[in-house]
């Protein structure tokens, strides 16, 4: 017997069973859950042709969660649906649904995941330990024509959607397996760091640079992003003296990790792929660490939990305090990932997709806002 609730605080139904299965039925269900997903890897394989990769078994792949603002560029639609209303916005949409909408913040770092994947299959056919892309959005479905319409059009492979129809799709990230989730809605953004997934708010770049088309750049803040913020609170309550005081002390003790670890750990374990085929020096994917630490004063504790974490980074940045947004336009990455808005803020006026990733002590200081909202996707 179960119940569901219809609490509106609710990202979807929330229902609790009297009766929770047993072991040897939870063995039962996952054993019938492989069994379908056997029935439709056999179907999809038996198919005459498509040119369509088959999408990975979301238990084996690295799931990331990009919601329609975030892919796509909707900032007049948005304003079409928060002065119109629902209904003005589900036609409008029915009405454009042949013109493909623009690209938006993460496209490009979906079309970078998109070419890891290709290269991946290249070396290894049967492997489905790639990156998966999920559509997660709150858009209604009769908006979902013009969204498919316009991924077909860019020949993206983006084969599973999650459309809520005005509720939030947070509740249902990790029934996809998220590994990574990425909006435009900071709010949903600290809902889902908060339920313990990686997650940022997307903003775009105030001009446009160049991407490299054959490697995946990601760059990373440290503090509160790829670590813990407890040395971001030294700073902040006792001043950057004790900080290197407390760094100097605790060297060789690891940081404990951040909300985007993880990812960089997933991103570590495809490096390793293209190792093992001696593919070192043509990897397609690259990570930066960037941050405004000091090398000398508290770069040793960040460079040796990384190392007790078994991770590599392909380069680390300290810049002592310096602006990130000369360093990253050298980098050009895909999309880079900081906890502090002023970071963000620079590294968008100098052309870079930033990630705000709403995490730690510094929350209380800068909010997930751009100065210019116009800039938001």
């Amino acid at each position: 017997m179960s119940s569901c609730s219809s609490d509106p605080s609710q990202s979807g139904p929330a229902c609790s069973s009297s009766s929770p299965l047993t072991p040897a039925q939870q063995q039962a269900a996952a054993a019938g859950a492989e069994q379908d997903w056997a029935a439709a890897k056999a179907f999809y394989d038996n198919l005459v042709s498509t040119k369509r990769p088959r999408p990975p078994k979301p238990q084996n792949a690295i799931t990331v969660a990009v919601s329609s603002r975030a892919l796509f560029d909707m900032v007049k639609d948005r304003k079409i649906y928060e002065e119109e209303g629902v209904e003005t916005y589900v036609k409008y949409q029915e009405e454009n649904e042949n013109l493909p909408l623009k690209p938006g913040p993460a496209f490009y770092f979906v079309k970078a995941l998109e070419q890891v994947n290709a290269r991946l299959r290249e070396l290894y056919p049967k492997d489905e330990e790639l990156f998966d892309i999920v559509l997660m959005t709150n858009n209604h479905a009769q908006v979902g024509v013009r969204l498919i319409n316009s991924i077909n059009h860019y020949g993206l492979s983006i084969e599973r959607f999650c459309m809520t129809g005005g509720e939030s799709p947070i509740g249902y990230l990790t029934a996809y397996l998220t590994n990574l989730y990425l909006s435009a809605d900071s709010e949903k953004v600290q809902e889902a760091i908060e339920a313990g997934i990686a997650s940022a708010t997307m903003f775009t770049a105030n001009k446009d640079i160049p991407y490299c088309d054959k490697q995946l750049r990601v760059a990373f803040d440290g503090d509160a992003v790829l670590f813990s913020d407890e040395s971001e609170q030294i700073v902040k309550e006792h001043g950057l003296d004790r900080f290197y005081e407390h760094e100097q002390m605790n060297e060789n003790k690891p940081l404990a990790q951040g909300p985007l670890k993880g990812f960089l750990e997933d991103l570590g374990k495809l490096q390793k792929k293209f190792y093992a085929k001696d593919e070192r020096l043509d990897c397609p994917i690259r990570t930066y660490l960037v941050t405004a630490r000091s090398a000398a004063s508290s770069g040793a504790r960040v460079l040796k939990t990384l190392r007790s974490w078994g991770l590599e980074i392909d380069e680390a940045l300290f810049l002592a305090g310096a602006p990130k947004g000369p360093i990253l336009v050298k980098i050009r990455p895909h999309i880079f990932f900081d906890d502090q808005m002023f970071h963000i803020e620079g590294a968008q006026q100098l052309g870079t997709v930033a990630a705000h990733v709403p995490y730690g002590i510094g929350q209380k200081y800068h909010k997930s806002t751009p100065k210019d909202d116009t800039v938001k996707k």
